[in-house]
């Protein structure tokens, strides 16, 4: 493991101390200036009776830093503060959602709207739903698992989409020259979908994949050999039963079980998520 330490001269560099103080977050994606090293926060620890910050870059390689100065967050240099405190019980705090929002308080779930956000199975309803429930209920937007996208295009055209009737579909493995590619051209096609449908998708072979491997407590997610049922192999490679309906289930609760926040979950399919919301929501 490696550690970037800063000198004298960097702490007493001009204006540095009139930079803003930012405590630490999982999930926040910083810049080294010295390095140009660029990762998210996967853990932060103390170490040597110093508080060090790894940083996970997009290809999965972690580096770990010292906190204080020499970072940059969203391009604006920052003193990289410890985790804040968690307030006592009783005590004024901002409440936050799981998906980082501001949780509003005494908000009540408004009525569903007629426009909807379908996923692929019902592990995948699951996951956006303990992500991104509590503001899905305030917007009054409804998830439904399709179990299946081979007959996207009829059930879109069923749908009726239209100005006010939204749909926002989110598909497993939307990959260029894939089957879902393919089916997902054809939908946009379809009468009425041109500007009231978005389909959108990440890049894994299934949902579990979406869920950052260090939660998990591991450095990457197993490789299913080809010919293998994924979900089979990987329940296989964790050691978990895998022979019955049951046992799957059993498998992704104890997956789901780790999430608690979107820091969990990888950027490609936060965003996807996120872009399939404001959509549904925009005026």
């Amino acid at each position: 493991m490696q550690y970037q330490n800063w000198g004298p001269q960097e702490l007493a560099a001009p204006g540095r101390k009139n930079l803003p103080e930012v405590a630490v977050e999982r999930g926040m994606v910083l810049e080294d200036v010295q390095s140009g090293w660029v990762g998210a926060v996967t853990r932060v620890e103390k170490s040597g009776g110093m508080h060090v910050v790894a940083l996970e870059d997009r290809r999965g390689k972690s580096r770990s830093f010292r906190l204080g100065f020499g970072f940059l967050l969203e391009g604006r240099p920052i003193r990289l503060m410890p985790p804040a405190p968690r307030p006592a019980a009783g005590t004024a705090a901002t409440q936050r959602t799981a998906s980082g929002s501001v949780r509003v308080a005494g908000q009540r779930a408004q009525v569903a709207k007629a426009s909807r956000i379908w996923v692929e199975g019902k592990h995948d309803a699951e996951l956006v739903e303990k992500v991104w429930g509590d503001d899905l209920r305030v917007e009054g937007i409804v998830v439904e698992p399709l179990h299946g996208i081979d007959d996207l295009t009829a059930a879109v055209t069923a749908f009726s989409p239209g100005p006010g009737r939204r749909l926002g579909v989110l598909v497993d493995h939307l990959v260029p020259d894939s089957k879902e590619s393919r089916i997902a051209e054809a939908v946009m096609s379809s009468p009425g979908a041109a500007g009231n449908v978005l389909i959108v998708g990440h890049p894994y072979v299934d949902v579990w994949q979406a869920i950052r491997p260090g939660v998990l407590g591991i450095e990457k997610w197993p490789v299913v050999p080809r010919g293998l049922d994924w979900k089979t192999g990987i329940l296989t490679a964790f050691g978990w039963p895998h022979s019955s309906k049951e046992d799957f289930g059993l498998g992704w609760q104890k997956l789901l079980g780790a999430v608690r926040s979107y820091a969990d979950l990888e950027p490609s399919l936060l965003g996807r998520v996120e872009e399939v919301i404001d959509f549904l929501t925009e005026p």
